[in-house]
């Protein structure tokens, strides 16, 4: 594999110092993108373009092609385990995933089992490797998945949801059917994750979507505990480097001090949660991800401007141990140069705090 040019995401991941702060941005290769939507047109359909690696590769690149990108993470979906695991998955325009088996009792749990890794998803990890070599070097490549409580509330849903009451009837009427079901899929993340790694991999992301719509007892039992389960199964070093792991919970800034404790290395934070407390909370023991709200791209380039400082400013000086990025994914309908403005501000009004 050829040498890393940039480091920068990977030495802020392991709270060393940078010359400036990395950034990178959740779902960076995406429809906001015109050259993303082309391939997308290409490939048919969504599963079409994550399951072809060349496919997947080429939109991985592109946001790279375009911004002074600090690291890039592998195209996929965080369904892919449940599709692996033959519930049919399937993207409706308008209305998101969908599945064509719903996991609905005990009996249905019974059938699933860990996927085979280079059979059933082996398309993730032809991918990552295809990236690793046409990346050549020039950022680090992100692995991920979606955590187990996220992957279960869309196979109990059947897809989306905006109550989840189905999966939290499981949950509070058959809890030791919901365990069942978060064990094996704890399981199958915990290997998925590693195949990643071993593929190329260097740093990986755990995608805890839906932990916010739970209680903090319900967290910490039902998501938190198979999360942390997940991060002390995981290989943490591969081509001779420490492979760091990002914890994100989204809405979930209120148990910030418990996501420290499971041993990763960076909790992502979304933008409800204020930088400055954030750090007073947790200290040096983990390095912070975020947070600038995704809607603020939709504003001026100066007003991107202005809020990448705010950010940066509440972090504060002694910037080790941040990584910028939105609180959440990059709504379709953006402006490419606001991402453009945001990246190289970052960048730019970063340096003195490293000084």
């Amino acid at each position: 594999m050829s040498e890393l040019k940039n480091d920068r995401y990977l030495r802020a991941l392991l709270r060393q110092p940078v010359d400036k702060t990395p950034v990178w941005v959740m779902r960076q290769a995406g429809r906001y993108l015109p050259e993303y939507r082309e391939v997308r047109a290409k490939a048919g359909d969504f599963m079409t373009l994550c399951s072809t690696p060349e496919m997947a590769c080429e939109v991985t690149l592109q946001p790279l092609r375009r911004f002074d990108l600090d690291a890039a993470i592998i195209f996929s979906d965080i369904l892919t385990i449940p599709d692996a695991m033959g519930l049919g998955l399937h993207f409706v325009a308008g209305e998101g995933p969908k599945f064509e088996k719903v996991i609905q009792s005990a009996a249905d749990i019974s059938k699933l089992a860990v996927p085979d890794m280079e059979d059933s998803l082996g398309y993730v990890m032809d991918a990552i490797r295809l990236t690793r070599r046409e990346i050549d070097g020039k950022v680090p490549l992100i692995g991920f998945s979606g955590s187990p409580w996220t992957l279960a509330c869309y196979m109990v849903e059947g897809g989306s949801s905006k109550d989840f009451a189905k999966v939290k009837g499981m949950l509070f009427d058959a809890p030791e059917q919901m365990h069942a079901l978060l064990d094996v899929l704890a399981k199958s993340v915990i290997a998925y994750l590693n195949a990643q790694i071993a593929a190329g991999a260097q740093s990986i992301m755990l995608f805890d979507t839906w932990g916010g719509a739970l209680s903090q007892s319900n967290y910490q039992q039902f998501s938190l505990a198979y999360m942390q389960q997940i991060v002390a199964g995981l290989n943490r070093e591969n081509e001779g480097r420490k492979v760091p792991v990002t914890l994100f919970t989204k809405g979930g800034g209120q148990w910030l001090e418990l996501m420290a404790e499971t041993g990763v290395d960076a909790v992502g934070l979304d933008w409800t949660t204020d930088m400055t407390l954030a750090r007073q909370r947790v200290g040096d023991k983990v390095t912070l991800q975020g947070n600038m709200d995704p809607c603020v791209l939709y504003a001026s380039p100066d007003r991107v401007e202005q809020e990448v400082a705010s950010v940066l400013a509440s972090f504060g000086q002694g910037n080790t141990g941040h990584v910028f990025n939105l609180g959440h994914g990059i709504h379709p309908t953006v402006d490419p140069e606001n991402m453009t403005r945001l990246v190289d501000s970052v960048h730019a009004l970063s340096e003195p705090y490293h000084q």
